[in-house]
């Protein structure tokens, strides 16, 4: 049996999808119990109950202190519970504290799987995330099986941390795209040109991609509602920034978008969609009236 301890903006599809496979699910928000639970799945009272019930536990939480507490890291109660299991971790932490974490669960007698996704809610809900484990080969297959609800790709990156660094990798590619995307609807606006025609255009060219369109009907609209909010970017810039620090990398690109992401937290924008980056460059821009529309 298979489990899954989630929060977090996509914990409810992915764990809806995997539910529709008979996966068992234990989730500490009574919220997402309570959908889960409507939707199939079995929610377990405890975190003890859920590795009593399960050989291998999918974690899906916000960062390296909620999984720590999860677990018991750091506690008796660590060892009891990962000992002959397999730990999934799916979410976004530092690589630095998932090999920490492998080695801590593989002293305890037990196996671990790095195994985070390139995608957001909607790709989730659509079970068309992008998979990226890293562990032990048999542990990565049976991983990559169980977890085929939710992602319709999987690639194997080899041994821990190269499946966080691969989404690290990738996400510069992201953020710097949807912010980039994001100066250029400003340019053009500030410029006074109509801007259903640049986004037609933009959704036209070689550069447009599911994301693009998604972004700039984002921007087009001012709908900021939430795929991946600023805070959650933010905080991977940041986890990007201090691996190329560690590494000794430059990361210009990512070190402007770490400002601009910031700079639209501090406004009080933080829940909201990334798209919503745009906000920190109208503010820099100042409060000059846009040209009229030609």
């Amino acid at each position: 049996m298979t489990t899954g301890i989630a929060t977090g903006r996509a914990a409810v599809p992915g764990a809806t999808a995997a539910a529709a496979l008979g996966l068992r699910h234990g989730l500490p928000s009574a919220y997402l119990a309570e959908v889960l639970a409507a939707d199939g799945a079995q929610v377990a009272g405890s975190v003890d109950e859920v590795f009593r019930r399960a050989r291998v536990v999918v974690l899906m939480l916000a960062d390296d202190a909620a999984m720590d507490d999860v677990l018991g890291r750091g506690t008796e109660a660590f060892a009891a519970r990962v000992h002959r299991h397999t730990v999934v971790h799916t979410g976004t932490t530092s690589p630095a504290y998932s090999q920490g974490l492998e080695a801590d669960v593989v002293a305890a007698g037990g196996c671990y799987v790095e195994a985070p996704v390139s995608g957001s809610r909607k790709p989730a809900e659509a079970g068309e995330l992008v998979l990226l484990p890293a562990g032990e080969p048999a542990a990565v297959a049976e991983v990559v099986r169980l977890l085929r609800p939710v992602a319709r790709q999987a690639f194997p990156c080899g041994p821990v941390p190269n499946g966080l660094l691969t989404k690290l990798s990738v996400n510069i590619f992201l953020i710097t795209m949807v912010t980039g995307l994001a100066e250029s609807m400003h340019f053009a606006e500030r410029h006074g040109l109509d801007l259903a025609r640049v986004a037609a255009v933009l959704d036209a060219g070689p550069m447009a991609s599911p994301v693009s369109r998604g972004k700039t009907a984002k921007l087009l609209g001012r709908d900021f509602s939430p795929q991946a909010a600023i805070a959650d970017v933010l905080k991977n810039n940041l986890l990007i920034a201090e691996a190329a620090r560690a590494a000794r990398v430059a990361s210009p690109l990512i070190d402007v978008c770490s400002a601009l992401f910031a700079e639209t937290l501090a406004g009080g924008f933080g829940t909201e969609d990334m798209a919503a980056v745009v906000r920190a460059i109208e503010a820099r821009s100042g409060t000059a009236e846009p040209a009229q529309p030609r």
